[in-house]
Parts: C-alpha cells; structure tokens; sequence
C-alpha cells in the first residue's frame, strides 16, 4: 500500500470515529424539592422513547445529576423521591452532541403549578367552562378528555349539593322534632346517594322516633322499617359495635328480645371495653318500658362484662326489688338471691355515688346490713408513717 493510499485510509477511519463519537450525548440538572433546597440522593429516570432504552443516575449533595454516553434520541425523564414518582417528568427531551442537555426539576414551582392547575380545574369544573389559560399547551386530544372530566365533575358537585342540602333538611327536621319531615328529607337523600351510611342510620333513628306514641298500624308500620333501614345500615358497615347497639335498642322496643340480644352479642364481641354499657343501655330501655325482668337480665350481663359497673349494680338490685317475697301476716320482706349484694357491691364501688343514699335506703328496707366504713376508691391514700 503507497503512502498516499494509507493516508486516505487513516483519514476514513478518524472521520468514522469523529462520526461514532458524536452520536454520545449527555443529560444534566438540577433537582429542588419542595422547599427550593437540593435533593439529594433523587432517582433520575432516563427512558428512550424513539427505541427501548432505560438509564438511571442520582442526585448528589448539590442536587445535581449527570448522565453522560446516551446515544442521541428522544426521552422523557422523571424524578422520583423515597420511591415515589416527584414532580412534572419532563418528556420528549431531544438530544444533541456537544454540550449537555439541561433538565432540571423545581419541585417547588412543580407543586404551586399543579395547585393553581387544581384550582383552575376546579373552577372550571363549578363554571363548566374552560378557560384560555388552562387549554394553553394542550392537544387536542387533551382538551376534549379535560372537558369531559369538567363535565363528569360539575356534575358530582351538583350531585353532591342536592345530596347534602336533603340530608340538613332531614338532620334540621329531625333536632326539631319533626319526623315526618325528617323521613322525607332521608329518603330524598337517600334516592340521591344509596351508598351513605349517615343517611341510612338517622332514617332509621327517624322512623323509631315518629313510632313514639303511636299505636296499632302507625306504630308497627314506622318501627318495621326503622328495623328494615337500621339493617341496611348494619350490612354497608357490618364491624361498627355503635351501630349494631342501635339495631339493638330498636329491636327491643318492637319487643324482639332474642334479637335484640344476638346484636348486643355482636356489639359486645366486636368492642369488649364497652360491652357493658351496651347492655346497660338496654337495661335502662327496658326498665322504661316497663320490661323489668328482661331488664334485670340486661343488667346482669352489664355487670359479667364490666364487673367494676357501679350503676349496673345499683339498677340491678332495683330491678331484683320487684321480685322480692312479702310475707302478708308479718309484712316481712324477703328479697330474692343477689339483691341485697347488689347494693352493697354499689356501696363499695360508689360510696358517694349518685345512687350512695337510695342503696342504703334500699339496704335498711331490706334488712340488709350496711358497711360503714366504705372509702372511696379514687381516693389519694395517705403517705405510710416511717419507721423509726
């Protein structure tokens, strides 16, 4: 080969280096976070988008990445923070030889401009119209899905403004009294949203309010479907305790006491801490309605479950007092097994409890003996004397 040849040669082969190495191209930038301070340690996704092609890189203390030898193409790049996708992903990055292509994310100026989008989105979504600022940079494509999500959003807002203005008719109806207009307002909210738990319980409580004081058809026809509605409530939320006590008390006004107790059983089992007090709630219905045996035994298992209920004891013994003997040539009273401990298990928890006095009096009609020297047990107990 002549000199000349190899030259030619030699100059082919630097041009085709030249050529290879102007296809390597660099991305760099900066990342801040929401407090305009650097982020450090940021995911910096690199995704080829013209042909397969995934880079990854981090930020440094600075917040600065850099991503050199990528060949030159079309890419979208993303940050992501504590594994989780960060700011706007800038896409369709174009790059070129020579210098580094600046990306940067300002997550602060990112933030604050998908709040005022937000708020654009929102007012538009009141509006129904959307506005010049907020088409500005869209496709097409963008737009009509833009304005069919305003439409789907202006009408849930108008969905949910019928909605809550029914339900405060309902609520305001049924503070007042009012329930026949407290059912209507439910069942207009109802028909508007099926899914709303709130709705379903204050109808009911509405039905078993207008069933006071009522008899015969009007009576069961509003508890009926107090009970129907109390149990659509308990199947949307089947692990709320408060709510199966509701169904509960419901229950035993229509006098359904088997029920009644299986959904005391529920509420019990699902909060044991108050256990008790849902069945002395009962309890304290029962005795209102003149149910004084079931009472007694709605007590007794207030107490089984908190054996520290000093009210239970009380109202408990005071239910037992109706079960007592009286012998009708001495007029001697004999009360039955656990009156008498009742009160004085009252006395020992409660000394100067509301029911203190009652329970002493009821202790002295009874012949039973009364402890003296009760102290409180929330009382401060007084330093030990040291020994000398």
């Amino acid at each position: 080969m002549t000199f000349r040849n190899l030259a030619v040669a030699a100059t082919g082969m630097a041009f085709l280096a030249i050529s290879a190495f102007a296809q390597i191209t660099t991305i760099e930038g900066i990342v801040k976070g929401p407090d305009g301070n650097p982020v450090q340690g940021a995911e910096v996704h690199i995704t080829r988008t013209d042909i397969k092609g995934n880079y990854k890189t981090k930020t440094d203390k600075k917040g600065h990445y850099l991503y050199m030898g990528l060949p030159m193409g079309m890419y979208n790049v993303e940050v992501w923070v504590n594994g989780k996708l960060t700011g706007q992903p800038q896409n369709k990055v174009r790059t070129t030889p020579g210098d580094p292509i600046p990306v940067n994310f300002d997550l602060h100026a990112d933030q604050a401009e998908a709040q005022a989008k937000q708020a654009a989105m929102q007012k538009a979504a009141e509006t129904g119209q959307l506005t010049d600022d907020v088409k500005r940079g869209m496709s097409k494509e963008q737009i009509a899905a833009m304005e069919k999500q305003i439409k789907e959003q202006s009408e849930k807002l108008k969905k949910n403004k019928e909605l809550n203005d029914a339900f405060n008719e309902g609520m305001t109806a049924l503070q007042a009294k009012q329930y026949d207009a407290a059912i209507a307002g439910f069942q207009k909210a109802a028909a508007i949203d099926p899914n709303q738990l709130a709705v379903w319980t204050n109808l009911a409580d509405a039905y078993m309010k207008n069933a006071e004081g009522k008899t015969g058809p009007a009576f069961d026809e509003n508890v009926n479907k107090g009970l129907e509605t109390y149990g659509k409530a308990v199947a949307m939320k089947p692990d709320d305790a408060g709510l199966h006590n509701n169904y509960a008390l419901a229950l035993a006004k229509a006098k359904k006491f088997e029920e009644t107790q299986a959904e005391l059983k529920k509420a019990a089992d699902l909060d044991p801490a108050n256990g008790g007090k849902y069945y002395y709630n009962l309890g304290a219905l029962l005795v209102n309605s003149g149910q004084t045996g079931p009472a007694a035994e709605a007590f007794k298992k207030a107490i089984e479950l908190t054996p520290t209920y000093a009210d239970a004891y009380y109202q408990y013994g005071v239910s037992l007092v109706g079960q007592a003997k009286i012998d009708p040539a001495t007029g001697k009273v004999t009360p039955v097994p656990g009156t008498v401990e009742a009160f004085q298990k009252y006395l020992e928890l409660q000394p100067n409890g509301q029911w203190a006095q009652p329970s002493k009096d009821m202790l002295t009609s009874l012949g039973g003996s009364i402890e003296t020297n009760f102290t409180d047990p929330n009382a401060k107990k007084a330093p030990a004397k040291k020994k000398k």
